[in-house]
């Protein structure tokens, strides 16, 4: 990671740390160098720029789009849309890059600022640090060309194309879910339009909770991160399902029709199962992090497949991804990657895929989760005020080595820092919680000491 660019954009307390004037010079040297990647001259090409619902996205979407018009380069803003359907639409429009404005799962009061090339792609390392080398040195800005009267960049509302993408998404669908009750929690985000839409027209009779464009409450006691409300609802309704996103759609939890979660992993089980038997899994094999469960492990190679097991992000479960040629891949947080029809994580995608797993299965989503035998698995969040001192800390890395050798074979503790949060994330896995719960709190402890 570098000064500006975490582990997906540029994150931070909108108007304090995400500035609009950090927001201006990202358009500009963004629109500049991702312009440049594609081979076109200074000054010409076409941005597309989407936000979530967050209170801040306007202001700083004015200020992006201010920085990218005025190197000469076009904008098309799409206006509330999910992540992935800004990169979904880069791609099918063939504009130089795509612009997301949004902090995900994160807080109502911070945003970010996330680019994609025109395959529709994350930047990689080389290119986010090309941008960062702008940003830090001043005279680079000078290479910039700054276009005047007729040459400056226009500015193009394209809402309409919001249609493109759902059309995309009805189409990945590929049978009626005619018969069947979702309830969807929208979380105030950007799929609150999109994903009841989609569900209704494949035939679903559709429950939607938190489906406004009210950004003031974006993730607040909702969502992905919060699906508690919606875990009632469905046995409350007599749904046979339900989903939750985040606040930018790019990841969704679903829950089974007893009202229990069904997390990343097991969605992830269950879909790579069907693909397994269906024959349609590129080398038999999924990607996941290092934070997905042994147990998925176990049972996908248990069922003849395979597991390519990566680093903690979604960035580096895409690299893998793409070079070994495989077609899914993701995260425990429910952030999955169907490569076969987009190029980042989709939480509508993904939803619609688990519903064609369960409709074919002819069972319900209770039973199919249990093809994935979890490990017990804790996670604790410690908020500390330097974060980046932890892998230089001699006291955590005894403490943690200590009962790392405690654990043998039998279980695995990662810790690491939060890309965009001030904590550090504490993670054991192993056959007896209650032992891994006591691992956890000896871990925090001495992190909270140490870094608080």
């Amino acid at each position: 990671m570098g000064r500006f660019f975490g582990t997906d954009g540029v994150r931070g307390v909108a108007n304090q740390d995400l500035t609009p004037e950090l927001a201006f010079q990202l358009g500009r040297v963004g629109a500049y160098v991702l312009a440049q990647k594609k081979g076109q001259a200074a000054g010409n090409g076409r941005l597309l720029v989407g936000r979530d619902t967050r209170v801040s996205g306007e202001m700083l979407e004015a200020a992006l789009v201010a920085g990218i018009t005025s190197t000469g380069v076009q904008v098309e803003l799409l206006g509330v849309l999910p992540t992935p359907g800004v990169a979904y639409l880069t791609r099918k429009l063939k504009a130089e890059a795509g612009v997301m404005i949004s902090a995900s799962h994160n807080p109502v009061g911070d945003n970010g600022i996330k680019f994609f090339d025109e395959n529709g792609y994350k930047l990689d390392d080389d290119l986010e640090a090309e941008i960062e080398s702008f940003l830090t040195a001043e005279e680079r800005g000078n290479e910039i060309p700054r276009p005047v009267g007729l040459a400056v960049g226009r500015v193009l509302p394209q809402t309409a194309v919001a249609e493109e993408y759902a059309k995309f998404l009805v189409a990945t669908a590929g049978r009626s879910f005619a018969g069947v009750t979702v309830v969807l929690d929208c979380a105030f985000g950007a799929t609150y339009q999109i994903a009841p839409k989609v569900f209704a027209e494949l035939g679903a009779k559709v429950i939607a909770l938190h489906a406004e464009d009210d950004g003031s409450r974006i993730n607040v006691r909702c969502g992905s991160t919060h699906p508690g409300l919606l875990q009632e609802e469905v046995v409350r309704r007599g749904a046979q399902i339900g989903f939750a996103y985040d606040g930018d759609g790019d990841r969704v939890i679903a829950v089974d029709e007893k009202g229990e979660l069904v997390d990343g992993d097991q969605i992830m089980g269950i879909c790579g199962f069907q693909l397994l038997a269906d024959g349609r899994l590129p080398h038999q094999t999924i990607a996941v992090t290092v934070y997905s469960n042994l147990g998925l492990l176990e049972a996908f190679r248990e069922a003849g497949g395979d597991v390519v097991v990566t680093e903690n992000g979604d960035r580096k479960v895409l690299a893998a991804m793409l070079e070994k040629g495989l077609a899914l891949g993701g995260e425990q947080s429910g952030h999955i990657i169907f490569l076969e029809h987009n190029s980042t994580g989709d939480g509508i995608l993904t939803s619609l895929q688990l519903m064609n797993a369960f409709l074919r299965s002819g069972q319900p989503v209770s039973e199919l989760k249990k093809k994935v035998r979890k490990f017990p698995q804790v996670l604790r969040n410690v908020p500390v005020t330097r974060k980046n001192e932890w892998k230089k800390n001699e006291r955590i890395h005894e403490v943690i080595d200590r009962l790392q050798e405690g654990l043998g074979e039998k279980g695995r503790i990662f810790v690491r820092a939060s890309g965009t949060e001030p904590l550090i994330r504490v993670m054991v896995e192993g056959p007896d919680e209650q032992e891994i719960r006591k691992i956890v709190d000896e871990i925090a402890k001495v992190i909270a000491e140490e870094l608080a």
